[in-house]
Formats: C-alpha cells, structure tokens, sequence
C-alpha cells in the first residue's frame, strides 16, 4: 500500500508516513526466536525480501505448529510477528525515501475491540501521538520508533 501511495507523497513539500505499531509486541526484545531476531535487527542489512524471509518462515512454523518451539510468540502471535515487520519495514522506507519523515508509534494501551475496551486510554487519547508524530518540523526524526514519552527502542 505504502509503495502505490508514494508518488502521490512525493508531490508534497512535507511528506509524512506514521505506522501505528506497539511497544508492548513491535519490539525485538520481546521475541525469543534469534535467527528472526538477527534478521530483523541488522538494520544496515535490512530489506524487504529479508523481512518476507522472516515472515514466510513464521508462516510455516505456524502451520507446522511449531511456533513455541521455534521461539516465536503463541499470544496475539501474528499481530506480534506483523507490528515487529512493520517496524523493520518503517526503517527501510525511512532510508530509502530521505526526503520524507517516516516513523512508527505505539498509542498506548488504547481502548478497542482487540483488548475487549480494557484499554487505559480513550482513542483521542491514543490519537495524540501519531498526530504529534505526523506534525514533526521538516528535517525531523525518520526511521524511529516513538510512544508518549519519545523514542523508543526497536
């Protein structure tokens, strides 16, 4: 979606892109699988086909049932795996369209359908973030990860 939505993007003077992730499953700490784990954390090295790789592999290890084996999460396991490949996807498009501020966020423990409304936070409460992200100055922070409180880690 994101590549058929940059030649538009490109026409504008302040190009934005803010994925919506979560700092409670998005991050790399959390995933116990170390061959994904390396992949996805050797950001120099990062491509799409590397993420495909990861998540075609998770995809099998799924089917197979095999994930806790293999390391990988078995709650929420494909909102998890996808919020850790977005993420991986976010820094790649930040490196490769320089000219544009791409980042992800997590809005905090939002109240929604996914958490049955057991959320902390109203969605304008969860809307604040992303909107602060998207309203960065130009020449602001790309590639990063951001919650409440500021960077986060990947």
């Amino acid at each position: 979606m994101v590549e058929h939505f940059i030649p538009l993007l490109e026409l504008s003077h302040s190009p934005r892109i803010v994925n919506v992730s979560s700092s409670s499953y998005g991050i790399l700490k959390n995933l116990e699988n170390e061959w994904a784990k390396g992949i996805l954390s050797d950001v120099e090295n990062l491509t799409e086909e590397k993420i495909d790789e990861v998540l075609n592999q998770y995809l099998n290890d799924f089917k197979e049932g095999l994930l806790e084996t293999k390391g990988l999460p078995t709650t929420l396991s494909a909102y998890m795996i996808s919020k850790i490949a977005m993420n991986g996807y976010t820094r790649i498009l930040a490196n490769k369209y320089t000219s544009f501020c791409i980042n992800c966020v997590c809005p905090g423990y939002v109240k929604t359908y996914i958490n049955y409304n057991n959320g902390i936070l109203s969605t304008e409460e969860g809307a604040k973030t992303p909107v602060k992200v998207a309203l960065f100055l130009d020449g602001g922070p790309s590639g990063c990860f951001f919650d409440r409180d500021g960077i986060l880690s990947f």
